[in-house]
């Protein structure tokens, strides 16, 4: 049986923008991927979760956000899961539900960076590979020095992607709509009629 090749690209997706859509298309090209599933965080670690918008929302426009693209699958699989989520928690759910996929998941070199911080990410390194996404203007030895360690140390399982530069973040369109300011061209149009519908970020 052949074995598939599917992306994982997560985040609180609060709002999903361009920047990730590309990234995600990217690595399916570069990689070959089957399909890149979309993962929208339940409660995760490193966010207030106060200060984050109902996992409804957030799913409601990953899914306006990706649905034009045959390849991209959003995934409900951190939506009704009880206390913080974790990546690792996640990886071990899909490979359980599907023992001939190989994961791949795609991150951007400063998450990277952070990885020790994640729960049992030695454990996660071991049992899914990586696609890191390079910046254009950072130090590309730092991030090639990091590969190569965490490489020696896990085996083979992290690989650089050299993406375009998308300067653009969640925080950044959050601010802008606060301030009465337009996201047009940021955020897919369908994501952006929901924002304005739901009068989010106000």
């Amino acid at each position: 049986m052949n074995r598939k090749k599917v992306g994982i690209i997560g985040g609180t997706f609060d709002p999903i923008h361009y920047g990730h859509l590309i990234l995600a298309e990217y690595s399916r090209t570069a990689f070959g991927l089957n399909k890149v599933l979309f993962i929208p965080a339940g409660n995760p670690p490193h966010k207030n979760e106060e200060n984050i918008s109902s996992i409804d929302c957030r799913y409601h426009m990953t899914l306006l956000a990706t649905n034009a693209n045959p390849y991209f699958i959003v995934s409900s699989i951190e939506m009704n899961r009880e206390g913080t989520t974790y990546t690792i928690d996640t990886i071990k759910q899909l490979k359980k539900e599907n023992d001939n996929v190989d994961y791949y998941f795609i991150l951007g070199e400063d998450s990277l960076q952070e990885i020790h911080t994640w729960k049992d990410y030695d454990k996660l390194l071991s049992i899914c590979k990586f696609i890191v996404a390079r910046r254009p203007y950072t130090n590309k030895k730092v991030l090639t020095d990091k590969v190569g360690e965490l490489n020696s140390l896990y085996g083979e399982s992290i690989y650089i992607l050299d993406t375009p530069l998308i300067e653009i973040s969640s925080t950044q369109i959050r601010h802008r709509i606060n301030m009465g300011l337009s996201i047009k061209y940021l955020v897919p149009e369908a994501v952006e009629q929901y924002i304005y519908k739901y009068k989010m970020y106000v």
